[in-house]
């Protein structure tokens, strides 16, 4: 951050983290990169996390790009689900 960069690379940052402390960074990285002005890009496997600061989300599935897109379309898309979300349960009766 002393360097003033232009663009912010996160790997896995929230790794290791609870719910708590994911939700601590994620609002930190959202802070820094409005504040500051600065690009973020994200590589992360906390699904919530991800989608409550990104303004657009990129999929990868073996390696080749699944969809692009704001965090409501990609949420919904099939393709997403089916990979890496699942349906979610039945509501019982």
């Amino acid at each position: 951050m002393a360097a003033a960069p232009a663009t912010l690379l996160l790997d896995e940052p929230a790794a290791g983290l609870d719910e708590h402390e994911s939700g601590e960074l994620a609002a930190l990285i959202r802070t820094v990169a409005s504040t500051w002005g600065i690009g973020v890009l994200l590589v992360e496997h906390k699904i919530d996390m991800v989608m409550s600061i990104s303004d657009r989300v990129t999929v990868l599935q073996s390696g080749r790009v699944l969809t692009t897109g704001t965090p409501a379309a990609v949420r919904t898309d099939p393709r997403v689900v089916d990979a890496y979300l699942g349906a979610p349960d039945p509501v019982p009766a």
